[in-house]
């Protein structure tokens, strides 16, 4: 291969490849990326590039001082990562040179699972590094579930990623709102800055704005000598997430509203306003429009707090990625207890998808935990969960035909417990008796009683 020759066959395999001048007028595109934002070539050449693709930030870069930069794009459903550098002949700039890193969300969430694949492959160092340096706990990798519900979660914070807008997070306690809220910060620009994290129901009233905004030095009786940073200026920069918004005192919403329309906050006891960049993300399990029309919240913070909304279904909508949810939560738990367990038996999950799941996947998590705490082999069983989800009901109809019915129901549970157990414990009668906390002999006589042949 001749490069001074094939030259042209090299440009044309860079992803969206595009030249602008010192003007903003396109000067070159090759066929790939005019294929993938949907434009003609030759008929794109010499206009503005506004004209040809609307989201495009390339002119910024002409009147920025720095020589390069990164964005995403999300235009018609497709997304991409862009890298862009001025174009220099001598010491003049001469244009903008623009090609993309990633293109399509399948090729973003490929390089997630990667990333995700090298921090627990070995990079565990790295990995606690990176946390501390973006300040998070969690990201998208975290967020477990292959439904279409899910999936279209998933969508949802890779496109609010993409954007500034704030965003209100919806669901039920236990759903995984402050998952989302550290997915969209780690994958967005902000991804270096701060993620700040506060409760808006855990803050007294008299202590919320000194909170949120901060005082300064001598403010009020107790205040700290030097004064105080509040969440808007700790969060400079990058992420404030704002945990039971609807619990947020009536006194600071005004404040809270303003902060958000005039990107500045005051201080207590300040003379100026501070500027302030700041992405804010909002979560509530509350229905937050319910509070407005009943007066509880005001209107115009709910709009400016609702620009980009994400609700996040509760596990009952979503049943069937609860086997998901379940081996992700025993595979972290065999690295914590010292365990080997490798499956699960489908009677759990028929139990499991049968429960109503008031506290959603934490409730889930939390159940797990406990039957992994009981289970010897290496296969969860029904008994391990079977004294924390029993969604039976009592025939009484059926009970017509016993002469003691109660008598009945209790040798019926008697049954089902001792052989839960001794399922449990691979058929050994003797650590079945230890665990009911009775002789082996009265266990041997009450299993020819009840009928018990395991």
């Amino acid at each position: 291969m001749d490069i001074s020759k094939d030259y042209e066959l090299l440009l044309e395999h860079i992803l969206g490849l595009m030249v602008i001048d010192t003007e903003g007028n396109v000067i070159y595109m090759n066929d790939q990326c005019a294929g993938y934002i949907e434009v003609d070539r030759a008929g794109s050449i010499g206009k503005p590039i506004e004209d040809v693709f609307l989201p495009s930030t390339m002119a910024n870069l002409l009147a920025s001082d720095e020589d390069a930069d990164s964005d995403f794009y999300f235009a018609d459903g497709r997304i991409s990562f862009s890298r862009r550098m001025k174009l220099r002949k001598g010491n003049r700039v001469i244009g903008v040179i623009e090609y993309d890193l990633l293109q399509e969300i399948d090729s973003l969430k490929q390089f997630i699972d990667k990333y995700t694949y090298i921090l627990n492959a070995g990079a565990k160092q790295n990995a606690e590094q990176l946390k501390s340096l973006r300040r998070t706990n969690y990201s998208l990798a975290d967020l477990v579930g292959s439904s279409a519900v899910m999936n279209e979660v998933k969508q949802q914070i890779l496109r609010a990623a993409t954007t500034n807008s704030t965003v209100l997070i919806t669901g039920e306690t236990g759903t995984g709102k402050e998952i989302v809220a550290h997915s969209i910060h780690n994958l967005s620009k902000r991804t270096l800055g701060r993620f700040i994290k506060i409760n808006a129901a855990a803050l007294p009233e008299s202590l919320a704005e000194s909170e949120f905004f901060g005082y300064e030095p001598g403010a009020f009786t107790g205040a700290v000598k030097g004064g105080k940073k509040g969440k808007f200026e700790l969060a400079n920069g990058g992420t404030l997430f704002i945990d039971e918004v609807s619990s947020m005192p009536g006194s600071l919403q005004p404040k809270m509203l303003r902060a958000l329309q005039e990107k500045e906050i005051d201080r207590i006891g300040g003379a100026d306003s501070t500027p302030i960049d700041v992405r804010i993300i909002a979560a509530t399990n509350q229905d937050l429009f319910d509070r407005v029309s009943k007066g509880e919240f005001r209107m115009d913070l709910y709009h400016r707090l609702n620009v980009f909304p994400i609700r996040i279904p509760p596990l009952r909508e979503r049943t069937e990625d609860i086997p998901e949810l379940v081996m992700m939560k025993v595979i972290e738990l065999n690295m914590e207890f010292g365990k080997n367990v490798l499956n699960v038996d489908d009677k759990v999950y028929e139990k499991l998808c049968g429960h109503d799941w008031p506290g959603n996947v934490r409730e889930l998590h939390n159940l797990v935990e406990n039957a992994m705490n009981y289970v010897e082999g290496d296969t969860l069983k029904p008994p391990h969960f079977n004294l924390r989800i029993d969604n039976s009901r009592i025939d009484l109809e059926s009970l017509k035909k016993y002469s003691d019915p109660i008598r009945h129901i209790r040798n019926e549970a008697e049954r089902k417990l001792i052989n839960d157990i001794l399922i449990m414990h691979d058929g050994n009668k003797t650590r079945t008796a230890s665990y009911l906390n009775i002789s082996r002999p009265l266990l041997y006589q009450k299993m020819r009683r009840l009928g018990v042949e395991l």
